[in-house]
């Protein structure tokens, strides 16, 4: 980020979002009209289903799948959409809070239950008071990965994710 002097975490954030996001108006025409090649699945990065369909797209049932596949284009999007913003929130250590409409989902850099800045979060709204922290992500100090709450280890380096009390 040389040429961006003074970017702040958010601008990073939503430089970064824009350019992985789908659209969903993109996804229903994709698996519309090439939902018998799988297309919509490349679109989505389910590669391995994107080539079952190129492998069956001379039978017909692709196509069919295709069609009744993109009336739930509108949701998968929005989930591809959702965990794409939750790894790079993660990856860059932000929290967003009831971000997108999804009001049950928490940030990775959320404080955890039980600590002591967390009554200070629910406080100012950063923390909704019914959430649960078992679909976010966390991020990798030795190389930035997202990983699920509950890896030990990083699918990206494999370091360790556990600390250890001193």
């Amino acid at each position: 980020m040389a040429g961006y002097p003074n970017l702040s975490p958010q601008a990073i954030f939503q430089m970064q979002y824009e350019s992985v996001r789908r659209d969903e108006v993109v996804g229903v025409l994709l698996a519309l009209f090439l939902g018998c090649f799988g297309i919509h699945h490349f679109y989505l990065g389910r590669v391995g289903l994107g080539i079952v369909y190129c492998c069956f797209c001379w039978t017909g049932i692709p196509a069919f799948l295709g069609l009744i596949e993109c009336f739930f284009m509108p949701g998968r999007v929005r989930a591809y959409n959702a965990v794409q913003a939750a790894g790079l929130a993660a990856a860059l250590g932000l929290t967003i809070p009831m971000w997108g409409g999804y009001p049950g989902w928490v940030p990775a850099a959320a404080p955890v239950q039980g600590s002591a800045s967390y009554p200070a979060a629910q406080a100012t709204g950063l923390v909704p008071v019914s959430s649960s922290l078992e679909g976010s992500l966390v991020a990798c100090g030795n190389c930035g990965h997202a990983n699920g709450a509950h890896s030990r280890f990083c699918a990206n380096c494999g370091s360790s994710l556990v600390t250890r009390p001193a």
